[in-house]
């Protein structure tokens, strides 16, 4: 199949409010006080490509980084750099494939990058593989699988809103119910193609130049609720970002900036390591100007966004890039939300 033609698939990636509720360590106790998470997808899309290669082999390859993996089927690599891909590959039983991933974000920016990689994986995986399991799978299938091979390749410390953000696009409110058999998510689409526009000219998203690794930092921040030690705080959380949600429905793009900054607020003092010094500053930046900014994902470096009105952003952007100018990579990066998702 693959030498009559090559494969390719593409989702895209996300910034969000109110991440880590997507972790079931958080969101399965307190469930009654009904967790949620707000992402909004973005045009930068992770493209999958699968090429013909020799049989009984695996070869995994992305730009950015100097050496691919390859491995025999019978005994490929989980716990490597590409070992995620490798489990999806394996799930299907699949092999005499290459798979190329190229990304329109940068690498480890903390933007979901792994996970949409994951499911534009998943969806191309599929659609060699339907012709010979007689099955099409649905956006809800690949989302439940992906989110399954992650979290179990990762230990059990992943959340699932990047997967879905990849799945579906758009702009949306997630409810998280992992207790609840058949269905553990509630998704509710908050803007329209054309409210989804006019959040495009409202928002602005950032790379620090500095990359990150989440898996650490979720396990420190899995643990300290666990605790009880930040439990309070990430229940102020939860109560901010659905009053975002209320707010981004409603098009009221300046209260949309006050809960991002109230969120922030609370962030600083229950996830102080989310912030380093370069993302910490760009912050404070855009509170100046009257917007409400947010490190994206786990922090720790990678990228960050705001939200504000049209001219305070377009303000906003100058400073953010004459900051940014003398760091390697650091950077302004020019998305908008991308209504569709993995296809």
């Amino acid at each position: 199949m693959l030498e009559q033609r090559s494969v390719t698939a593409s989702a895209p990636c996300r910034i969000d409010s109110g991440g880590t509720w997507d972790i079931k360590a958080l969101a399965l106790p307190l469930e009654p006080a009904k967790p949620v998470t707000v992402n909004m997808a973005l045009n930068l899309r992770t493209w999958i490509s699968l090429f013909p290669h020799k049989d009984g082999w695996i070869k995994i390859s992305s730009e950015g980084f100097p050496h691919g993996e390859e491995y025999p089927c019978e005994n490929p690599s989980f716990d490597s750099k590409f070992g995620l891909f490798f489990a999806a590959v394996s799930h299907f039983g699949l092999h005499g494939l290459r798979i190329h991933i190229r990304s329109d974000s940068p690498l480890e920016s903390s933007l979901g990058g792994s996970s949409t990689a994951l499911i534009a994986l998943l969806k191309a995986l599929s659609e060699i593989s339907s012709p010979l399991d007689q099955k099409k799978r649905s956006k809800g299938e690949i989302l439940h699988l992906g989110y399954h091979l992650e979290d179990g390749v990762s230990g059990g410390y992943c959340g699932i809103q990047d997967q879905a953000a990849a799945v579906y696009g758009g702009v949306n409110e997630w409810t998280w119910s992992f207790g609840k058999k058949g269905s553990y998510l509630r998704r509710k689409p908050l803007l329209n193609a054309k409210g989804q526009r006019e959040l495009s000219k409202r928002i602005l998203v950032a790379f620090s130049g500095k990359r990150h690794v989440s898996s650490r930092v979720n396990r420190v921040w899995v643990n300290d609720f666990l605790s009880g030690k930040t439990r309070a705080g990430w229940i102020e959380v939860n109560g901010v970002v659905g009053l975002l949600a209320d707010a981004l429905e409603k098009e009221t793009w300046d209260e949309a900036a006050r809960l991002l900054k109230e969120e922030m607020a609370i962030r600083r003092k229950i996830t102080p390591d989310a912030l380093i010094p370069i993302t910490e500053r760009l912050i404070n930046q855009a509170e100046k100007m009257g917007c409400g900014a947010r490190f994206a994902g786990a922090g720790g470096g990678g990228s960050l966004w705001a939200v504000g009105e049209k001219d305070r952003i377009r303000d906003l952007k100058g400073i953010w890039d004459k900051t940014l100018a003398p760091l390697r990579g650091g950077r302004v990066l020019e998305c908008a939300i991308d209504p569709h998702g993995v296809r």
